[in-house]
């Protein structure tokens, strides 16, 4: 099975258009080799996927005849990402509120002139 088709039909893509775009930017490994969408894929292959900021890691177990569902996905692979990679997404997520609120913007004028006023008080 190709491996733009496998990860579609393990639900790491929402769609197979998405996976292979995905291969053809290199986002995506077998045996620690960057593949295209066309790559075949066999038991035990060792796959890894850039998704979100977050290096999945899966070993394949079997192959899938049509698209599974949730609660099957895991008869046909063996998912191997270790916890930290999700506890650093937690913590960019985290970083990024640090800065700016999400949703505010940019800064209005009126936000603008109370910067250069603190930053004018500052300076003297």
């Amino acid at each position: 099975m190709r491996i733009d088709k496998f990860l579609w039909h393990t639900r790491y893509f929402k769609t197979r258009n998405i996976a292979s775009t995905a291969c053809k930017k290199g986002h995506v490994r077998i045996n620690d080799q960057v593949v295209k969408p066309s790559r075949e894929v066999y038991p035990m292959d060792k796959i890894f996927v850039r998704k979100n900021q977050i290096n999945y890691q899966c070993t394949v177990l079997d192959i899938p005849k049509n698209r599974v569902g949730p609660k099957l996905v895991d008869i046909f692979r063996k998912d191997t990402t270790p916890a930290t990679a999700f506890e650093n997404q937690e913590l960019i997520k985290h970083a990024k509120n640090h800065y700016r609120k999400k949703g505010t913007g940019r800064p209005t004028k009126k936000d603008r002139r109370e910067i250069d006023d603190y930053l004018d008080d500052e300076s003297e």
